[in-house]
């Protein structure tokens, strides 16, 4: 009684006001699950297309071919199948597609619908999405170390600061719960400063401050201070991690920081960075180079890997191939694990596999563009991946996920927190060992 009875998609908004998708599926035990796709602004160019509608209707961003797609092509491909094969499930959507980049279809309904899917699963095993991806997966279950926003910049924040992501890790709480606390303070004294220096205009995208420094530096600067007025000293329990994306402000290894007016080389880049780590606090930093940059993202994780954690985002997309292709490269010793990216739920685990495989570490991650949707914080717990990355410590669309976290962490055991073990390759874990 587990075959997918029906499916059925309908329009809702995401968290910058844009339509996107929810689907809901059914098995014939009457068993449900219910995913909404999330959307990027920073975006690789090889990761899965979301499918709008264009024209000049709700500014293009409408979703109606794609809730067609669901009901003419998805729903006719998948009822019958047995629901608990999400292997043959995304197989069948992969199929209906047939396209590089899921732009027949849109990722957007490939992604809800593949979600869904394994929410009704585990809804017909009767057991929480963590449960059932850590049972049907034969992982080991662990509350992940969280990477929380505390300004939002680059295509977040309107390009204010060419850096996308300022962030903290809190590897040397003893829990989830007080990670969440320690951030609240970090959180909040951030903002007390930027009032204090005139400098406090909102928030980003993701529920970080709105910048409004003078220099990329600068927020770095901000960052440590507000560490220290919350009461911690920068680099013991509290770390720094970055998101540059340098994709967004970089072509052919020349970037742009727009910001400071001034152009850097790849190896300006990688020296900048350098210089950034030596002086600050960093124990993670994700897409340092640009995605059509190999070389320099290959010198700079020769130069740091064995320092900070590497991540590759839009330079790896959550597609197994290209994991495989960078380790060989020597590029990267992390990957970013985003759902929507690579299109269904069975290549985002192919994908965290690989990273496993070649002694990676990886990070689950939310969008910008989210909603009330709580799949990533069962999946990054349930695959035991140690690392979820959601945004800030503002706006609901966050603090659900999050918060979805302290639930599970309830039933699972503070003492299923992983800590600072993700970050033993960097020289937090090394003087921690």
């Amino acid at each position: 009684m587990s075959e997918i009875a029906s499916i059925h998609g309908m329009r809702v908004w995401d968290s910058r006001g844009n339509p996107t998708i929810e689907v809901e599926v059914t098995l014939a035990d009457g068993s449900t699950g219910r995913a909404i796709a999330p959307a990027g602004a920073s975006r690789g160019t090889r990761e899965a297309v979301d499918l709008r509608d264009g024209g000049t209707a709700l500014r293009g961003m409408g979703v109606q071919k794609a809730l067609d797609g669901i009901a003419r092509h998805v729903a006719p491909a998948l009822r019958g199948l047995d629901g608990l094969d999400q292997g043959a499930v995304d197989a069948a959507l992969i199929d209906a597609d047939a396209s590089a980049l899921k732009e027949n279809l849109g990722g957007n309904a490939m992604v809800a619908t593949s979600l869904a899917v394994l929410h009704a699963a585990a809804d017909h095993a009767g057991k929480p999405l963590w449960r059932h991806v850590a049972d049907s997966y034969d992982r080991a279950p662990k509350l992940p170390l969280p990477e929380i926003q505390i300004f939002g910049g680059g295509a977040h924040a309107g390009g204010r600061v060419d850096i996308q992501d300022f962030m903290i890790m809190v590897p040397g709480a003893a829990s989830f719960d007080e990670v969440m606390e320690i951030t609240n303070e970090v959180y909040f004294a951030a903002g007390d400063i930027m009032a204090q220096r005139g400098k406090l205009a909102g928030v980003a995208d993701e529920g970080g401050w709105w910048p409004q420094f003078d220099s990329n530096e600068e927020a770095l600067e901000t960052l440590v201070a507000a560490i220290e007025k919350a009461g911690e000293k920068p680099g013991d329990r509290v770390v720094i991690s970055l998101d540059i994306a340098a994709s967004e402000f970089g072509t052919d290894g020349k970037y742009r920081l727009s910001l400071e007016d001034r152009d850097l080389d790849s190896a300006g880049m990688v020296d900048m960075l350098g210089r950034w780590i030596d002086s600050y606090p960093i124990a993670s930093i994700e897409d340092p180079l640009g995605e059509d940059d190999p070389k320099g993202m290959a010198e700079f994780t020769r130069r740091f890997g064995g320092r900070v954690q590497i991540i590759g985002d839009d330079y790896l997309v959550t597609n197994a191939d290209l994991v495989r292709e960078a380790a060989t490269q020597g590029a990267c010793n992390a990957a970013l694990i985003k759902v929507n990216q690579a299109g269904t739920v069975s290549e985002s685990i192919a994908c965290f596999d690989a990273a496993v495989k070649q002694g990676w570490g990886a990070i689950v991650s939310a969008r910008s563009g989210e909603t009330e949707d709580v799949s990533i914080s069962h999946l990054s717990t349930g695959l035991g991946c140690g690392q979820l990355k959601v945004g800030s410590f503002t706006r609901s669309e966050r603090m659900v996920k999050w918060n979805e976290c302290l639930r599970i962490q309830r039933d699972l055991g503070k003492d299923s927190f992983v800590q600072g073990a993700p970050l033993a390759q960097t020289w937090w874990g090394k003087q921690e060992s």
